[in-house]
């Protein structure tokens, strides 16, 4: 499992160590990753191994991670680790470096991961790719432009990999969610919140797992099949203009509660006033 120390990733892997699966656990943070593990192997009492990699680096990890996954077969792969904007945001003001980033993470990790994965399980003529899109991908989002684009991408690759895939007897899984209480999402506070239309990264997880095996395609939670379902059934020129509309909405938002942050370090550099020093130290943890 990728991105496996946070939201979804995290998740999914405590899902499947709860259904007795080994797991190797993939991220950036040596410390949250021995962290995430204790957690596991003490709750569920799997074997467990971790490899610690930064994804932004690009093709120089995927030697260190074949050589660490020597001797180890690998049964399911769930591609997760992802990358987004700080928060919405028109394509002139996002820094290039995090465009690299996202671009390197969101499209270079499942296409390179699975390659190193796949002649093991074709070898084995058995296994299960699973891969993390976004329901961003049903049309272009304004805003959020390159990050609906590479999850765009994620869909074309899993789709054409299933039907490669298919006389190898190995199962290819495209995931599509919509908004889940993550730190992905921390820029929309109504989303935050939770509710029906916002489940939090366990009950997402916990019922995406359960497809596995039962079908190709799965947006992984039941309020967002139906999100999806009705989306689709708008003309291409109308899930633009509304995924405009929302997301020029959350980017406004999104500016205004961090212009509130600002204030507050304002007011706090100044000793104005202490629930102030409560919310910066709250960040910065």
């Amino acid at each position: 499992v990728t991105g496996a120390t946070d939201g979804i990733g995290k998740e999914y892997a405590r899902e499947l160590a709860r259904q007795g699966l080994n797991l190797v656990l993939i991220s950036r943070t040596k410390e949250k990753l021995i962290a995430t593990t204790n957690e596991i192997e003490s709750q569920y009492k799997v074997k467990t191994k971790w490899i610690a990699v930064d994804f932004t680096k690009g093709i120089e990890i995927y030697d260190q991670i074949e050589k660490e996954l020597a001797g180890i077969e690998v049964g399911i792969l769930v591609n997760n680790v992802g990358m987004m904007y700080e928060h919405p945001d028109s394509l002139d003001l996002v820094p290039e470096k995090l465009l690299w980033d996202l671009l390197t993470v969101n499209m270079g990790s499942v296409t390179m991961l699975t390659r190193k994965i796949l002649p093991q399980m074709i070898g084995r003529r058995r296994g299960a790719i699973v891969n993390l899109g976004s329901s961003s991908e049903l049309q272009p989002l304004p805003n959020m432009t390159v990050y609906a684009a590479s999850k765009k991408f994620v869909t074309y690759f899993t789709k054409a990999l299933e039907l490669e895939l298919e006389e190898h007897n190995i199962h290819v899984q495209l995931v599509m969610p919509n908004f889940v209480v993550t730190k992905m999402n921390a820029y929309a506070d109504r989303v935050m919140q939770g509710g029906l239309l916002f489940p939090n990264a366990y009950t997402f997880a916990r019922s995406a797992v359960f497809t596995l095996g039962k079908t190709s395609e799965t947006n992984g939670f039941w309020t967002h099949g139906i999100q999806y379902f009705f989306m689709k059934m708008a003309p291409l020129r109308i899930r633009t203009y509304l995924g405009h509309q929302l997301f020029k909405r959350l980017r406004i938002e999104a500016l205004q509660q961090k212009q509130q942050n600002w204030d507050c370090c304002s007011s706090l550099s100044l000793g104005h006033h202490w629930s102030c020093k409560y919310l910066v130290l709250s960040l910065k943890a």
